[in-house]
């Protein structure tokens, strides 16, 4: 099995090394302008984009990589569920810091296999709310008005059972 390469723009990127330890392989940004700057140079099946970089905010820098490369899944790192109107429209899920290393791990799983499961035009990786669903917490924010009917469908469905949840929030899921 091949190994997949993430961007991770974080302000400290050691603290995702935990992610190299659980076989992917990692190109590193402390900035989302560094961030750009290495996308536009190296290929990468996904991005783990930390939400408060400073100067270029990590919505901004998701904008732009969508604007460049859609199909590349962004999870976005933040310190909590609190964003301005608009932020997560190019953001594929969302992983709050206190949800843990292992549900950042599952996340970026998800969204890689949910990515390459099927071709983009006949298949939706994940909904417009999907972290609604990735993070399993509440949302205060108003759905967005180009929602669709399988959005709403989907945002329904589970990506995994609460066993699998329960697994996950512990860190004793095994793909």
């Amino acid at each position: 099995m091949a190994t997949s390469t993430l961007l991770c723009i974080h302000h400290d990127p050691a603290e995702l090394s935990f992610l190299q330890d659980n076989g992917y392989e990692l190109v590193t940004a402390a900035s989302g302008s560094e961030g750009l700057r290495l996308f536009m140079v190296r290929p990468v099946d996904a991005i783990v984009l930390e939400y408060h970089l400073g100067l270029l905010d990590g919505a901004a820098v998701a904008d732009l990589i969508k604007q460049l490369r859609p199909e590349v899944p962004i999870v976005m790192l933040t310190e909590d569920l609190e964003f301005p109107d608009g932020a997560l429209k190019s953001v594929d899920a969302v992983v709050t810091k206190t949800d843990g290393a292992h549900f950042l791990w599952a996340t970026v799983h998800f969204v890689l296999n949910a990515k390459s499961s099927g071709p983009r035009e006949t298949q939706r990786a994940l909904p417009t709310n999907a972290f609604l669903r990735l993070t399993g917490r509440s949302w205060k924010g108003k759905a967005h008005k180009n929602e669709t009917t399988a959005d709403k469908h989907a945002e329904r469905a589970e990506p995994f059972s609460p066993r699998e949840w329960r697994s996950i929030r512990n860190g004793t899921l095994r793909f």
